[in-house]
């Protein structure tokens, strides 16, 4: 995790307990963000059920063209992505008035290593914050309304959800996530929080916000506002969950009007 101090890096070890040398396939929301070339999804390595890094099913691989050509650019790189997530950790504490109650759980894949930087910052910010109890990771899969297939899917078929040793009952939760787009990833979070107890407020915070509701759902932390059309995705990559440098991409893919 470039930009923390060591304590703070062996602190925050106990979530990433193994990092894969292939990086994860893009969140499932359609449009967020296209999968970085041969990725896939680890399938082992967890340590003691607490490996958050691992995505627990393959996903959906994006539904554009394996022909069609991309034009891209950077609109966030390492030191930019740095810097957002330390605002938002002091926009975190500002708004919560301190750490009391306060815990932050990653939407899978790649909010949870976004959720671990800004505990082990909010940590290093508020020493009474404790990142190893205050973290959880949050598997959506059960509760999207894109794979409904004619029955009602189980909450006991979705993946592994990890929730803060703390719990979350009366708790402040930030839900954290890459890319803000549809608000379809957003509401089937609540709906798969909901099954882990009954929080006393919820927030969110994403690395970027780039438009397109289709739900009246908002972050109340944004790194990036980032406005797109329908004929561009956009790519977060990080280093624990993509094995290269951080940065996010703006892509425009070539054919489409």
């Amino acid at each position: 995790m470039s930009g923390l101090s060591p304590n703070l890096n062996v602190a925050c070890e106990l979530w990433y307990p193994t990092r894969s040398t292939k990086p994860l396939n893009p969140s499932r929301e359609a449009g967020k963000e296209t999968a970085m070339p041969g990725s896939t999804v680890p399938t082992s390595g967890a340590n003691q059920g607490r490996n958050l890094t691992a995505a627990p099913h393959s996903a959906t691989p994006q539904s554009t063209s394996e022909d069609a050509t991309t034009v891209g650019r950077t609109i966030l790189s390492e030191d930019e992505i740095r810097r957002a997530l330390t605002r938002i950790a002091y926009e975190i504490i500002e708004t919560n008035k301190g750490v009391e109650n306060l815990v932050l759980i990653g939407i899978r894949s790649r909010g949870v290593p976004l959720a671990v930087r800004l505990a082990a910052r909010i940590q290093a910010i508020e020493p009474n914050f404790n990142a190893e109890t205050r973290l959880g990771a949050l598997d959506i899969t059960a509760y999207r309304d894109d794979q409904r297939t004619g029955g009602t899917t189980s909450p006991d078929t979705a993946g592994e959800s990890i929730m803060p040793t703390i719990g979350i009952e009366g708790k402040t939760v930030v839900l954290v996530d890459d890319v803000l787009y549809s608000g379809r990833t957003v509401r089937a979070a609540l709906d798969a929080l909901n099954a882990h107890g009954r929080p006393a407020l919820v927030r969110l915070a994403v690395l970027v916000d780039r438009g397109h509701r289709q739900l009246p759902i908002r972050a109340d932390h944004v790194g990036k506002n980032l406005p797109t059309s329908a004929s561009e995705t956009v790519r977060v990559v990080l280093t624990e969950t993509d094995n290269a440098t951080d940065r996010v991409d703006i892509i425009q893919l070539g054919g489409l009007s």
